[in-house]
Formats: structure tokens, sequence, C-alpha cells
């Protein structure tokens, strides 16, 4: 359980309480009795199990797949996927490998509805890039119509495990993800993923010499 839920929820019983005390009637302590349960409910923090195969690039995200796509950058091709989560998925977001955190780049913005593809532009954002086996992968936290605000736990040098927790972004919302253009998707749109378990692709690791790792650090995604 992601700690808010329980910051949300005593809060809504608090107010069932009192409602109840000063009208004497349970009936007025129905409606917020409920939203604390949704809350408890919408904030769990289910434990996975984490895929252990070389190369593995996990799902940040639960949700569904509405994209995958090679896009043209600066630095080359890369392969961009899109998960869309809406108010009935799990809002915690996972690492989706494990390496160093190369970058973090938060863009207030708009909150246009997320399955809009201008909301990886306009909405407000969180971009992270994080480093390991030799390339760079980029996840991008994009708030949506009814999500308001964006968590990121870590700082750029941090370690991260693959599918460990990193943040949390709350009701509705989008992640998209760069992958290196010779990834092998695993993936396809309408595909339901989970954050931490499900594989979105595989990178063979090349472990190149310092300063030659396949990077999307930069990249606009």
């Amino acid at each position: 359980m992601v700690r808010d839920g329980y910051f949300y929820s005593l809060g809504l019983l608090t107010v069932a309480l009192a409602l109840v005390w000063l009208t004497g009637s349970w009936g007025w302590g129905v409606v917020p009795i409920l939203l604390a349960a949704f809350f408890l409910w919408f904030f769990r923090d289910p434990e996975r199990a984490i895929p252990a195969g070389i190369g593995q690039i996990v799902s940040p995200a639960d949700g569904v797949v509405t994209s995958v796509n090679r896009v043209s950058t600066a630095l080359g091709d890369r392969i961009k996927l899109s998960v869309f989560l809406s108010v009935f998925d799990v809002h915690v977001n996972r690492s989706p490998l494990a390496g160093v955190v190369r970058e973090v780049r938060y863009e207030k913005g708009l909150f246009v509805n997320a399955m809009n593809p201008d909301s990886a532009d306009k909405n407000e954002q969180n971009t992270v890039v994080v480093e390991g086996d030799g390339f760079e992968v980029a996840f991008k936290q994009i708030a949506g119509l009814l999500a308001r605000r964006i968590v990121f736990t870590k700082r750029v040098g941090d370690r991260v495990e693959r599918g460990e927790r990193v943040g949390l972004i709350k009701f509705g919302s989008r992640v998209d993800v760069l992958l290196p253009g010779g990834a092998k998707v695993a993936v396809k749109k309408g595909d339901r993923v989970k954050g931490g378990a499900s594989v979105l692709a595989t990178v063979i690791p090349l472990h190149p010499a310092a300063g030659e790792a396949v990077s999307a650090a930069g990249a606009r995604i």
C-alpha cells in the first residue's frame, strides 16, 4: 500500500464519523466510507515477480500498450512504446532495467487526456534515463486529465534495480518508453502489461567500453 492511500482514507473516515456524529445517522457516512475504501484499493502496491533474463526491459507501469512505433531521433533510430493507465490500474511506477539514473527532467504542463498523442508534448511530465548493461532506456511519466501529481523518488546517480519502485502518477496517466533501435520488442498494441513483471523488449548487452554506450539520453520522447 502506498502511504497516500492511508492519508486519503483516514481523512475520509474522519469526515464520515463527523457526519454520523452531527446527524445521528449512518446514512450520511456511506459516501465518504466508500471513497475511503476506493482510495485504499487505488493506492495498492502489489509485490511482483521480476524477470531475471539478461537484457530484459520490463514495463515501468501497469496498463494497456497503446502504441509501438519506430522513431527517428538526433541519436538515431529508437523504438517508442506508450502505456495508458486508467484509474483502475496500479499506479506505482518501476524501473525498466537495472542501472544508474543518468537524467531526471521534470516539466510543468497541461492536463490533456493521456490518450491524446499531444499529451506527450503538452502535459506535465517527468523524463527519466536509466543506463545499464551498456545501453540506456528513457521513460516519461505523463500526467493525464485526472492526474495532478507526478512522484519520482530517485535522483541522478542513484542505483536502481530492474522492477524497483521509483515513483507514482496519481489518478490516470500515461508512460512512454524509449528503447534502443535494436531492441527485440515482446509486446504489441492492445497488450495489457504489469509494471516490473511484463517484459517489453530484450536488448543484447554489448558491455562496450566507457563512453560508447548506446544512448537515449536527450532524445525527444
